[in-house]
């Protein structure tokens, strides 16, 4: 089917080779003379585009402008002037024009406005879809070859690129990224398996930066310098939605991202204690007993960060008392929000927001919100719808005209887990899906990193545990009681706590505001 295009203009007679030569092009051309002929068939018919005449007789063309986006807000309109008024780029910018043109006008010209507003879609699709095929034997080349830290951070990276750039292209394409991505995790499991445990005894930069890093690489440098500074956790938040909140920050700030890996298990009580205390889950069990908690209610994990974080300023020769605030709810971060300027006047202020972590545990229990957000492209929508609307964002807005510094991660990601494994354990066994431990805990060797000595990976083993296993790519861990009810309940759930690049590799980001940098 054609598109069609409605042309407004007093003088459209003096344009009639500029229609034949887009009807030679395929499109159906509707020309009217007046703005009230052009209301009219709005009305009644479909058009995909309108160009619009700014100077006509009668109505002219701003107020025929303004019927057309009553009627039809979508629908876009191009407007053809004499004049470069600086209010006609205002309303192209504003939205209320697609784009506008100044007289006299070509026929190539008005051919090009027409495919860049209307074809924009197909045609970046196509050259992301063409540049990604190009590129497909050289990733898969680096996935199979081998790897550092490094290449796997830049390999994670443009996979994430290519799920964004192509996600509303064809479903044959879309399952080739699938299949690649799946056997970039499947050999990146293996990678962790094979060099995760020495990492844990060396120093930066001959590993990659960890949990335990954090705060001392990327925030203490900040308050040393004496700068003002905000520390943001966004608990669960996987690089792809930063990349949808910093194209929503890059109006107010310069953003600088670097990335780390989380410690294993990739689960808050480990991972984010790790980041407060700038210790491994062991040593913090050793030196702090009375600030560790390893147990399975949501509701009671992580209730000391801020005191460990405080023992890590001492450690430093930091004398400072750091702000905290743990926002769960809205009505929290509303709080947070209306005295956001008070946490100015401290060197550090954290901030920890559990709504993405949250809408991962929300989706694996409601119908509802599956079929909102059935795949990853969905989910990382939802995402950005919520941060959108946020307190979380307002914050951002606010601080963007504040001399401060802000630091902003995540503790550790979610991968949409597929496929189930077997597992087997006595009842004492922890009950998360993505890491267990326990006694003499087993499962299928393809799906898991088994850990012998939890000493050796940093971890404790309190009471009776003498081994840990961790989920690999995108598997679950499945009791055979009761399998095919826990199989298809958990299912094409968001889970961390396992080893994938979605969990394991990290954005952090500083931002500056840009309104200091003008100064």
């Amino acid at each position: 089917m054609s598109n069609r295009i409605l042309w407004a203009d007093d003088e459209i007679d003096q344009l009639k080779p500029h229609i034949i030569f887009l009807e030679n092009k395929g499109f159906e051309i509707t020309p009217v003379t007046n703005g009230d002929d052009a209301v009219t068939l709005i009305k009644e018919r479909i058009f995909d585009i309108v160009f619009l005449d700014e100077q006509m007789p009668g109505m002219d063309g701003l107020a025929t402008l303004n019927k057309i986006k009553t009627i039809q807000p979508s629908l876009p309109v191009v407007m053809i002037t004499k004049s470069e008024e600086e209010s006609i780029m205002e309303d192209a910018i504003g939205g209320k024009i697609s784009d506008y043109l100044i007289k006299p006008v070509n026929p190539n010209q008005i051919l090009l406005t027409v495919k860049r507003i209307l074809d924009r879609k197909r045609i970046r699709s196509e050259k992301f879809a063409q540049s990604y095929l190009r590129n497909f034997n050289k990733i898969s080349q680096r996935i199979r070859e081998e790897t550092t830290w490094e290449d796997w951070i830049n390999i994670y990276q443009q996979l994430i690129r290519w799920d964004i750039d192509l996600q509303s292209g064809e479903e044959s394409l879309l399952q080739v990224l699938h299949d690649q991505y799946r056997e970039a995790n499947k050999m990146f499991g293996r990678f962790i398996e094979e060099h995760y445990r020495n990492w844990l005894d060396q120093k930066t930069p001959q590993r990659p930066a960890l949990s335990i890093d954090i705060m001392g690489e990327y925030v203490f440098p900040h308050i040393k310098n004496g700068q003002t500074t905000m520390f943001f956790v966004i608990d669960c938040m996987r690089y792809d939605q930063w990349l949808v909140f910093e194209d929503l920050l890059t109006e107010y700030y310069n953003i600088d991202t670097d990335f780390y890996y989380s410690i294993l298990p990739t689960a808050t009580p480990y991972s984010r204690n790790a980041i407060f205390s700038g210790l491994y889950p062991k040593e913090i069990m050793e030196i702090y007993p009375k600030l560790w908690h390893s147990g399975e209610d949501e509701s009671s994990l992580n209730q000391y960060e801020q005191e460990l974080l405080q023992k890590q300023l001492e450690r430093e020769g930091l004398n400072i008392n750091a702000k905290y605030e743990k926002v769960l709810h809205a009505e929290e971060g509303k709080r947070v929000t209306d005295r956001i300027m008070n946490y100015t006047q401290s060197p550090l202020s954290t901030f920890v927001y559990n709504f993405v972590d949250t809408l991962v545990h929300s989706r694996s229990d409601s119908d509802i919100l599956k079929e909102i957000a059935p795949d990853v492209p969905a989910f990382r929508g939802l995402t950005k719808t919520w941060f959108e609307h946020s307190s979380l964002h307002d914050i951002f807005k606010i601080l963007s005209d504040e001399e401060v510094t802000i630091v902003i991660t995540s503790d550790h990601g979610a991968v949409r887990a597929l496929r189930d494994a077997k597992v087997y354990g006595d009842k004492d066994t922890s009950t998360s899906l993505r890491y267990k431990y326990g006694r003499n805990l087993n499962a299928d060797e393809d799906a898991t990193i088994f850990i012998d000595d939890p000493a050796s990976y940093k971890l404790p083993a309190p009471g009776i545990v003498n081994n840990y296993i961790i989920a690999k790519e995108d598997y679950y861990f499945v009791y055979p009681t009761n399998y095919h009810r826990y199989q298809s309940r958990y299912k094409d759930t968001f889970l961390h706590g396992g080893a994938s690049m979605e969990e394991m590799i990290l954005p952090i980001a500083t931002l500056r505001p840009k309104t200091l940098m003008r100064r």
